[in-house]
C-alpha cells in the first residue's frame, strides 16, 4: 500500500502539470487569483484518475511482487507451503475493493467535478469576457470564428480591429458572412448564459446561394455597413480544450441512472427522425410523379375509374422542344434538391447516432475503470513474480509498456465505436478483452514456476520434420 500511494501520488501529479499546459492559455494573463487557479486544477484532477489509478495498480504490483521473488522471500514462502494464490489472496481482496470504490467514483465524483468545472470557467469569462477571446488569433465560438488586433481595458473588454467568420450552416459551403469592424465592446450579466458583443464602424459581407445552379457561377454577394451591430455569444458553445483525448461533454456529467433514462430519449427520437426523413423523400418523390406524369389517362365509366399509364418508348416525344427542355430542367432541380435532403439527413442521423454511442461509451467506461484495476493487477503480481525485478528500474519499463498498449487499444476502440464501425460495448471493452487472456496467461505460469518463456515447438516441430524429411530424401538420391 506504501508503493501504491506513494506511485499513485507522483502520477498523479505528472498528469496535473500535463492538464496546466493543456490550459495553460485560459490560465496564463487572465489576472486569476490563487484560489481560482486551485480550484480549477482541483475540477479538472478527477478526470485523470481513470488513467493514473490502473498505472498505478499495475506498476505497484510488478514493483511488489518483483521484490519479493528478488529477494528469494517466494522461495522461503513455498518452502512454507505457502503457495502464491495465497500470497495474492489478500492483495486480490484489497483490489476487488479499490475496483469497487473507482466505480462510485468514476459515476459520483468524476461527473460532479466536470459539472463544477464547466460552471467554473463559464464564471471566469463572465467575471472577464474577453477571456473568451485570444488577441491575434482566431477562437472558435459556436458557429463563428473570431479574431482581434488589440484588447484594451481593466478587463479587456475594449477590442481594436474584429474579423468574424461565421461558418455555413450547409454542407460544403464554408464559410458565407463575414464582419469586420473597427472596434468593439464585451460586455456580459451575472445571470446570464450570453455575451454580448457590440461592433462599431464596420461592414458585413455575406454570400448569396442561389437555388439556381446556374446562378450560382456569377458568385453573388451582398455588402452592408453598419454603425453599431450586437451580437450575442453562447457561452455554452465557448472553445472547449480537451481533456483525456476528448471534449467535456454533456455525457461525461451523468451518471448511469440519468445515462439511461438520456439514452431512452435520444434513441425515440432518432427512430423518429428515421421514419420521418424516408417518409418526406418518399412523399416527395411521390408528389413530383404525380404532378409531372403526363402518361396518366383516366376513364370514368358508370361502373368503375380505371387508371392506366399508356405505354411510350420515348416519353419526352410527345412533347415539344421547349417543353422538353423544360421537363429536363425541373427533373435536375428535383434530383439535386432531394439529393441535398437526402445528404443533410444522413448527417443529422449521423451525428445523431454519434452522441448515443458516445452515451453507451459512457456507461461502459464507469465499469472498465473498475475491471482495469483487477486487470492490471493479474498483470503486474505474475509479472513481478516472473521477472524477479524489483525497484523502479525494469518494472517501470514493463509497466509503461503495457499502460501504453492498453490505453492505445481503448482509444482505438472508442473512436471505432463513435464512428457507429463497431457496437459501443466492443469500442469500450477493446482494450480489457485482449488483454484478459494476457493476464491469464502470466497468472497461470507464475504460480506453476513454468516462466516468461512460452514454447511454440507445436508450431516448428512439423516444419523440422518437413526439412529433415526432405534433407533424407536428397541424401539417398544422391
Amino acid at each position: 500500500m506504501i508503493t501504491f500511494t506513494s506511485v499513485f501520488v507522483i502520477l498523479f501529479f505528472i498528469f496535473v502539470l500535463q492538464g496546466i499546459w493543456l490550459f495553460i492559455a485560459e490560465l496564463a494573463g487572465k489576472d486569476l487569483d490563487f484560489f481560482t487557479i486551485l480550484k480549477f486544477l482541483s475540477f479538472y484532477a478527477p478526470t485523470i484518475v481513470p488513467l493514473v489509478l490502473p498505472l498505478s495498480v499495475l506498476l505497484a504490483s510488478i514493483m511488489t511482487f518483483g521484490s519479493f521473488a528478488e529477494n528469494y522471500e517466494f522461495a522461503a514462502m513455498k518452502s512454507s507451503g505457502i503457495s502464491l494464490q495465497r500470497a495474492m489472496k489478500m492483495l486480490t481482496i484489497t483490489i476487488g475493493i479499490l475496483a469497487i470504490v473507482s466505480f462510485f467514483f468514476a459515476n459520483n465524483v468524476i461527473p460532479d467535478a466536470q459539472y463544477k468545472f464547466i460552471n467554473l470557467r463559464k464564471t471566469i469569462v463572465q467575471q472577464k469576457p474577453a477571456m473568451a477571446i485570444a488577441e491575434g488569433q482566431f477562437n472558435t465560438i459556436g458557429t463563428s470564428n473570431i479574431k482581434v488586433d488589440k484588447k484594451s481595458g481593466d478587463n479587456g473588454e475594449f477590442l481594436e480591429g474584429v474579423t468574424m467568420h461565421v461558418k455555413n450552416n450547409n454542407m460544403g459551403l464554408g464559410a458565407n458572412t463575414i464582419i469586420k469592424a473597427k472596434r468593439g465592446v464585451l460586455t456580459s450579466e451575472d445571470d446570464s448564459n450570453y455575451l454580448q458583443l457590440e461592433l462599431y464602424d464596420g461592414y458585413y459581407y455575406e454570400d448569396i446561394h442561389p437555388k439556381n445552379f446556374e446562378e450560382r457561377k456569377r458568385l453573388p454577394f451582398a455588402k452592408s455597413s453598419f454603425e453599431k451591430y450586437v451580437i450575442n455569444i453562447d457561452l455554452t458553445k465557448l472553445n472547449q480544450a480537451e481533456i483525456d483525448d476528448g471534449n467535456i461533454t454533456s455525457e461525461k456529467m451523468l451518471t448511469v441512472p440519468e445515462l439511461k433514462i438520456t439514452l431512452d430519449t435520444l434513441q425515440k427520437s432518432y427512430n423518429k427522425d428515421v421514419i420521418s426523413y424516408a417518409d418526406d423523400v418518399v412523399m416527395r418523390s411521390d408528389n413530383i410523379f404525380r404532378k409531372n406524369n403526363p402518361t396518366t389517362i383516366i376513364t370514368t365509366s358508370p361502373k368503375e375509374r380505371i387508371v392506366k399509364a399508356e405505354p411510350k418508348k420515348d416519353i419526352l416525344s410527345i412533347f415539344t422542344a421547349p417543353e422538353r427542355n423544360q421537363i429536363l430542367e425541373t427533373a435536375k432541380s428535383n434530383v439535386t434538391s432531394t439529393e441535398f435532403i437526402i445528404q443533410s439527413s444522413k448527417l443529422d442521423l449521423e451525428n445523431k447516432s454519434k452522441n448515443i454511442n458516445n452515451h453507451w461509451l459512457a456507461i461502459h467506461e464507469k465499469f472498465v475503470i473498475a475491471y482495469s484495476c483487477l486487470l492490471m493487477f493479474f498483470i503486474g503480481a505474475p509479472l513481478g513474480a516472473i521477472i524477479r525485478k524489483g525497484g523502479l528500474g525494469l518494472p517501470i519499463v514493463f509497466a509503461v509498456l503495457i499502460f501504453i498498449t492498453f490505453h492505445f487499444i481503448n482509444t482505438f476502440g472508442r473512436k471505432v465505436a463513435q464512428q457507429d464501425e463497431i457496437t459501443p460495448f466492443l469500442g469500450a471493452w477493446m482494450a480489457s478483452i485482449l488483454m484478459t487472456p494476457f493476464a491469464i496467461l502470466l497468472t497461470y505460469r507464475a504460480t506453476n514456476d513454468i516462466g516468461i518463456m512460452i514454447n511454440f515447438d507445436w508450431i516448428t516441430d512439423p516444419f523440422k520434420k518437413l526439412f529433415n524429411k526432405i534433407t533424407q530424401n536428397n541424401d539417398d538420391n544422391n
